[in-house]
């Protein structure tokens, strides 16, 4: 690449120096140049690229008009034909992160354009779009600017001196993609396979060459020996919610759950309940929120002696796009106040 780099670089309304919260719900648009980050970023690329053009959106426009804000963009890189984008950083902001990969995703898969970005691990992202993006470790807050942007300029400029051919996550400094690729060996590979075994049978240190996911593993509890005298709660990740959503649970990578009473409620009527989710069509959802939280079917069973109560209080979030480390925060919190009203048991409703 022996011409000055073309870059475009994508933030959020905050990033783009626009506004809070308050500012989340303006569309795409493109400013010239750099802006926020992108200026720390511009100036330490030095005569070898530049950032010519800013695309700024806000995080709940871009998650609740997902198809718009996509073909906006789409146009705007069209138009512009960068040679590299440059996402966020995101940190461990779940719709910044979603936002900033699923550019990544229509500028790599649609236009060809390599990308690079900065993510928190657990930011949802990181794990949905990790293949599109060249993503650097940050940490979980915009506090860790300082140490997010030196890490991506240096990726940057690999890029540039590679002419666009990185190596591998370990040689340069970018997370796992979970891309495989196929690369010559010395040895083949039922030797280095003995070799690992061998180490491992030793009690010696080795490193895989195709590491493997891990999952919590959650031991069941002891099985409700009398239902007819259990107190029973409903939690759903469905996102139903009073009419009007009093919290702002967001549609999708919540940042918050609500809870909210079920004193004297015996249906989830379409007057009074809606769903704020928005992973799934919610026509029917809206019309009858029962169909995702069954508090008319368990006031039932509540009626006939089958469970001893309901629980006075339903609580509730959105899992689309939720971090792993929100939602385990999430659950530990609504946990402890189930126990200390004294709850033994828990339907866990999805969509």
């Amino acid at each position: 690449m022996s011409n000055k780099l073309k870059i475009v670089h994508y933030l959020n309304q905050f990033f783009g120096q626009i506004g809070g919260e308050d500012k989340a719900d303006i569309p795409p648009r493109i400013e010239e140049g750099s802006i926020g980050p992108g200026t720390a970023l511009n100036n330490s690329l030095g005569e070898d690229a530049e950032i010519v053009n800013t695309i700024i959106c806000g995080d709940t426009f871009f998650n609740e008009n997902l198809e718009e804000s996509k073909s906006e963009i789409k146009e705007m890189l069209e138009e512009i034909k960068p040679d590299l984008l440059i996402a966020g950083p995101a940190f461990n902001a779940g719709r910044y992160g979603v936002a900033c990969g699923t550019v990544a995703e229509i500028a790599k898969t649609e236009l060809g354009i390599d990308v690079v970005s900065g993510i928190y691990p657990e930011n949802p992202g990181y794990e949905m779009f990790k293949q599109y993006a060249y993503f650097v470790e940050t940490p979980d807050s915009a506090a860790g600017m300082r140490s997010a942007l030196p890490d991506m300029i240096k990726i940057v400029k690999s890029y540039i001196e590679k002419n666009g051919e990185l190596g591998s996550p370990e040689e340069e400094g970018y997370m796992s993609r979970g891309v495989r690729k196929n690369i010559f060996a010395e040895e083949r590979g039922a030797a280095r396979a003995i070799k690992m075994l061998v180490k491992k049978l030793d009690g010696k240190e080795f490193e895989t060459e195709y590491p493997m996911p891990v999952f919590d593993r959650v031991d069941p509890v002891d099985p409700i020996s009398n239902m007819t005298e259990t107190k029973v709660a409903l939690v759903t990740s469905g996102g139903i919610v009073p009419k009007g959503n009093p919290d702002h649970i967001e549609s999708s990578s919540a940042s918050k759950y609500g809870e909210y009473s079920l004193e004297g409620v015996m249906d989830l009527d379409e007057a009074s309940y809606e769903t704020a989710h928005g992973g799934y069509d919610p026509v029917c959802a809206n019309k009858d929120s029962d169909r995702v939280l069954p508090v008319d079917v368990i006031r039932d069973l509540e009626k006939e002696g089958v469970i001893g109560e309901l629980h006075n209080k339903f609580y509730t979030t959105v899992g689309n796009g939720t971090s792993v480390a929100n939602a385990k925060a999430y659950a530990q919190e609504i946990a402890e106040n189930l126990l200390a009203d004294g709850v033994q048991a828990v339907i866990l409703t999805s969509t």
